[in-house]
């Protein structure tokens, strides 16, 4: 399905969404279609840590995502009888008080939704005591932090050291994205890991969960 994630990657939307409801009507397995726009992400991924592509591609890709994802999921629930799959874990999401970007957090709920995952989206600006009343209602396995802005590390962190107060750290597993993000960073928060790429954070949600 090289066309697909070549149009996908290439920014080709109308060619991407015909060549996406061509393949759902010959009956082309939805994971399958799947595959090819997380290949597709991948490499719109690397263009843009290669600043060949910027935000906007960042924007449209997720509209491509959305749009795609809205085509495929009525075949997944069809080919199993309008039950839903069961779900490999929960997730937590949301970008930290003080920041607004959610370009990043929106693409990662839409990949984490597709690979199995029951998301929670808190959206963003939001606060720790937020996260903390949502982890004991959601009971999520991992929580999910965004923050493009340096000064959301300490609000990250506050949800982190909360989150030990509460006696549950060691229960849930912490993830924190976004373009600022490093070990110096991940360490500081106190967080289990850290991510530049939403399709890596997927790709290691899953492992945990596995």
């Amino acid at each position: 399905m090289q066309d697909l994630v070549k149009a996908v990657a290439d920014m080709m939307e109308d060619e991407a969404m015909a060549l996406t409801k061509k393949y759902v009507e010959q009956g082309v397995p939805p994971l399958q279609i799947i595959d090819a726009y997380k290949e597709a992400l991948g490499i719109i991924g690397k263009r843009f840590e290669q600043c060949t592509y910027f935000v906007p591609e960042l924007i449209l890709a997720g509209e491509m995502m959305k749009t795609a994802s809205e085509i495929i999921k009525p075949v997944m629930k069809g080919s199993q009888g309008d039950v839903e799959a069961p779900r490999i874990g929960r997730f937590l999401l949301g970008t930290v008080a003080g920041d607004i970007h959610d370009i990043g957090k929106d693409m990662v709920h839409m990949l984490m939704d597709i690979n199995g995952f029951e998301v929670k989206d808190l959206g963003v600006d939001v606060p720790a005591q937020r996260f903390w009343d949502e982890y004991k209602d959601f009971q999520p396995d991992i929580i999910g932090m965004s923050g493009l802005l340096t000064l959301a590390f300490e609000s990250m962190k506050e949800v982190a050291d909360g989150l030990k107060e509460m006696g549950v750290r060691d229960k849930v597993k912490v993830i924190i994205g976004g373009g600022q993000m490093d070990e110096h960073a991940c360490k500081y928060i106190g967080a289990d890991a850290f991510v530049t790429d939403a399709v890596a954070g997927v790709n290691l949600c899953k492992k945990w969960v596995s």
